[in-house]
Formats: C-alpha cells, structure tokens, sequence
C-alpha cells in the first residue's frame, strides 16, 4: 500500500530542497538543487526563476507517478522579500529581483516626503530603514521607474504565493509574507498602511487568506490539497507555536542569529535607527518581534583568524569543549580582545589582540565575546514580556561553548536546544494539517535536550 505524505518545496537563496513527511511529520523523501544565479536587466545577479519553476514541475510530476508514494497535500516555504510580478496571462514580467539590489536614494527620499515622518512610518510597519529588503518599497520603485512595466501588472505575488499560483492559478496573498519587514502593514491598524491605498498598490495584491488555507484541487488527474505557502522564518518557528502551551523565546543560529519573541506586548520597537529589530507575522497574523545578529558570520571569521594565527586545521574547534577553569581565568580581568568584520559594536578594540598561547584560551574568549553580544540581542527581543523558557536551534545548539555560557548568564530560565534541520520545510507541512502537535512533538521530531547552568565552583 502506497504511504500517505505531504510534500514540500523549501526554496532557500542557495539550496532548493524538496521533502516528503509522512503522517507523523517523519522525513521519508528529499532532494535538492542549486541554480547558479542569472542577472537582471541591470546586471544584478537574482534568481533563475524559469528554472525553479521548471525543477518544481518536473520534480512533482515525477513523485506523483512514484508508486511508494500517496501524496495528499503540497506546501511551499520559501525566503522573503521578494515579489513576483504577472501579467494578465499569468506569466512573469520582470525577474525575481535580488533584496540586495540597491536602490537609489532620492527614491527613498521622495517616498517619506510624501508618507512621513519617517519615523512614524518606521515604527508602524516595523521596519527599519527602507530597501529592496522591504518588498513593497519595490513595488514604488517599479511604478516610478519602471512605469511602462508596472501598468502590465495584473498581480504581484510574493514568492511562496507564486509557487502555490503555478500550482494553482490562484493568486492569494496571506500573513506571514505581508508581515516579513515589507513595509506594507499597519500593525497598530492590523491593515495595508494607508500609502498602499493611496498608490491604488491594493489593486494588484491579492486577496489575503489564512496561512493554513489550503485548495482541493485535480492536479493532473490526481486530488490534492495545495497550500498557499508561508514565509521561512514564520514556518520555521511554527512547529514550537503549535506544541508548547507556554510563553518562549526561540532562538534560530546560523549565518544570522534571529531571536523570535511570538508573545511580545511591544512588538514595534521604540528606536527606529536600530536596524536589527525587525517584525515578522505568524500564521493569524499577530505580531512577532525578532532581532538579528550577525552572529554565524562573525564566528566563521574570526575562527579562521585564530586557525592560522595558532596554526590548527579548519575543524579544530568543533572540539573545543568548555572548561570551567579557563572560563573563570578569563572572566576575572575580563577585558575584549576581537575587533569584529561584520558586527557594529562601539566599544569594541581598534584591532584584535590576541595575548593567549593556547587555541582553546583564545577560542573561549571569542566565545565568551559573541555570546555577549547574543545575551543582549536576546534581551532586547524578550524585553519586559514574562518569558521564562529559551530555545536555541540551528548550527550552534551543538556548539557546547555557546550553550553552557547561554545556560549560565540566563540561570533564570529554561533552555532548551532542538535539531531543527527541517525548519521551515516542515513548519510548511504542519500549517496545512489538521493534526495537532502535543507536548511531545518536539522531543520526537526535534532531538529536544535540557540543559541546566554549570555549578560555580
């Protein structure tokens, strides 16, 4: 007999994956692909978007003549910021611009001169300044630089909607795309902000749906449920959402670290210069505040300074453990020795000074110097909301400098860390499901662990 599944597109700026769960929210199936990326009419590079849409056809079409395989329902996670266009006909007008395309400057300025004072336009979409990074400053750009190419536009679809579309044919637009930093929501008016009607920009954005809608359709002779696809960050942060009935911090690592805090009472930060507080939405569109911080990058940096100043291998320090001795030898004339490379900090030395003979000595004080920067990032997103519970995934829950410095400065708290590989991929096929998640779900699915502070000696 065929297994029953969910499949799931989870298009990453780099890896396209796809993954089949089965009805426990098991792995049984995946793939991936990269696509070296194509350039806009501006020579930017972006996204080959013909060619994921031809790998989504042809990957699918495939697994539905599997005979392993039921498929039930499809899903579609995919990173944020970005907006496809369509015509009338349903085909694509521009290419999938790049987040990091800049942007020219009186661009921006025009905008606020009409849509001022910055600052409270800041503070109600809970952005920080404007770019490409906030999608519907491209929809601006496109009407007042592109007009000839922006009265073709039937719809502008963000990009896990688009998915869905060539799925479906339907254009939707749902919560946590709109709410991912894109300058096009009012939070304290849970609504498009008013320069979206005043644009007429509500026109071609589709009508807005529920996260957890999905259509029942005959997809190549087959019944299936599609879903309308979910922003990554919002997915990846789901599966805690839906099975743990108490208040939490989730702290995602990896080239960026991002604190999500679901249950904040204050989710527009107050100071509209600091970039690094930013807003997302989850599935029923009520806010989340997250803050950022560069700090997987930093790490890989740094790390490989301290691999050529000491002459180690690359993989040396994933088997750095922590030692208590060296810690508190560090801890008692502390003082900071890394200048960081993509880490704005102002007190921070005018060069690195590495005084420690041993690669473990200077190892922990780089670590004891990120994870400081990490307690305050951590702070700021939790700030005086009543959150006693921490959960840290991603590339450094494994990291056992990290955790037990983590555990020992937040003593006050719970910690937990996760494997959360699958993140937003399976976020995406939760958000379609019917099926709850007990309090179970993350030590079965997740490598769920508890940590506990190191006793001070």
């Amino acid at each position: 007999m065929k297994q029953k599944v969910t499949a799931v597109f989870d298009i990453g700026k780099t890896n396209k994956k796809f993954f089949l769960f089965n009805e426990d929210f098991k792995q049984v199936h995946k793939e991936y692909i990269e696509f070296d990326e194509i350039v806009d009419e501006d020579g930017f590079p972006t996204e080959n978007l013909p060619a994921l849409q031809k790998w989504l056809k042809e990957v699918f079409s495939l697994i539905l003549k599997a005979e392993k395989f039921d498929i039930e329902a499809i899903n579609f996670s995919t990173y944020g910021a970005s907006f496809v266009h369509i015509d009338e006909n349903g085909d694509p007008l521009t290419p999938l611009y790049n987040y990091i395309k800049p942007i020219d400057q009186k661009l921006i300025d025009d905008f606020f001169a009409k849509y001022g004072p910055k600052e409270e336009f800041l503070k109600q979409t809970g952005c920080s300044d404007l770019s490409m990074l906030n999608s519907g400053i491209q929809l601006y750009w496109l009407k007042y630089r592109k007009p000839e190419i922006f009265k073709k536009i039937k719809y502008s679809l963000h990009l896990p909607q688009y998915l869905s579309y060539v799925f479906t044919g339907i254009p939707l637009s749902e919560y946590t795309s709109i709410g991912c930093h894109t300058a096009l929501w009012n939070y304290d008016k849970k609504d498009y902000h008013d320069w979206v009607y005043a644009e007429n920009l509500h026109k071609i954005l589709p009508p807005i749906v529920s996260t957890e809608t999905s259509i029942n359709m005959n997809y190549n002779g087959k019944r299936i449920k599609i879903g309308v696809g979910i922003h990554d960050s919002s997915a990846a942060l789901l599966p805690y959402v839906r099975s743990i009935n108490k208040n939490f911090a989730l702290v995602s690592t990896g080239t960026w670290s991002i604190v999500f805090n679901p249950f904040t009472k204050k989710p527009i930060a107050e100071n509209t210069e600091d970039v690094n507080t930013i807003n997302y939405m989850r599935i029923n569109g009520k806010p989340v505040k997250a803050t950022r911080l560069f700090l997987g990058n930093e790490y890989k940096i740094q790390v490989k300074k301290l691999d050529e100043h000491f002459g180690v291998s690359g993989d040396f320090h994933r088997n750095v453990s922590f030692d208590y001795d060296v810690f508190f030898e560090i801890m008692k004339d502390f003082q900071p020795c890394f200048k960081w490379e993509s880490i704005k900090v102002s007190n921070m030395p005018k060069k690195t000074k590495i005084t420690y003979n041993k690669f473990e000595h200077a190892y922990h004080q780089l670590m004891i110097e990120l994870v400081t920067l990490q307690l305050e990032s951590i702070k700021k997103c939790i700030g005086t909301d009543a959150i006693k519970r921490l959960y840290i995934d991603g590339g450094f829950s494994n990291n056992d400098l990290y955790i037990k410095l983590l555990s020992h400065y937040f003593r006050g708290m719970k910690l937990r860390t996760t494997d959360a590989s699958l993140g937003s991929a399976l976020g995406a096929a939760i958000s379609i499901s019917d099926k709850k998640l007990n309090s179970k779900f993350l030590k079965e699915n997740y490598s769920l662990k508890k940590h506990v502070p190191f006793i001070i000696k």
